[in-house]
């Protein structure tokens, strides 16, 4: 009989094409009166879109529990399409706000849009074996920045998640993280457009 320890079992990610929209039903920003927390969700009353893209084009609300501050976005019409917000950065891709969520992490900035999008981050971060299902072209863990996916900064990556899982649970203006101010990094328009069959 052996007696060589058993090996930990590997840690596995399966990436099955998870878009970075799909994180856009819940955006936690600073907001725009008190520098607090507010946050950015669909209005209410819409049906639930049937496809994760659609979330790009759904009108949206920004609302501050801690001053009151409200504010609605809805999509820029173009002819009989809308064109949809754009992803990725530290602005939030409705109101152009800073996200709450960013902190510094191996000489860079690490952002998320709430405490799922942290959660899928470090899932992907602490695996020691990662597996694609799907085209890496729109998939969110494909696109991620280099640093962010090297074993040489994991601990410092998921060090900084965690700091971000805190973060998501205060909000006062007092709580701000020094790095969550405007920077100016949002992404090209890639021009989608939806031409519209429903409501919004």
């Amino acid at each position: 009989m052996s007696s060589q320890p058993a090996r930990p079992e590997q840690v596995r990610h399966h990436d099955h094409g998870m878009w970075l929209v799909r994180f856009t039903s819940r955006v936690l920003v600073v907001c725009p009166r008190c520098g607090g927390r507010a946050l950015v969700v669909p209005l209410p009353g819409l049906a639930s879109p049937k496809y994760f893209s659609e979330l790009l084009y759904l009108p949206r609300r920004l609302s501050c529990a801690g001053c009151g501050a409200v504010a609605e976005w809805t999509a820029e019409q173009r002819g009989n399409g809308l064109v949809g917000a754009v992803v990725g950065g530290t602005e939030d891709p409705f109101f152009r706000r800073p996200l709450w969520l960013q902190t510094h992490c191996a000489g860079r900035i690490l952002w998320a849009y709430d405490e799922e999008h942290v959660d899928a981050l470090a899932a992907y971060v602490g695996a020691r074996l990662r597996e694609r299902h799907a085209s890496p072209t729109m998939s969110m863990f494909a696109r991620l920045p280099a640093w962010m996916k090297s074993a040489h900064h994991r601990d410092q990556v998921l060090a900084g998640l965690s700091t971000l899982r805190a973060l998501a649970r205060r909000s006062a203006p007092a709580d701000r993280s020094d790095t969550a101010h405007e920077r100016g990094d949002r992404p090209r328009h890639y021009g989608s457009i939806l031409f519209r069959g429903g409501s919004y």
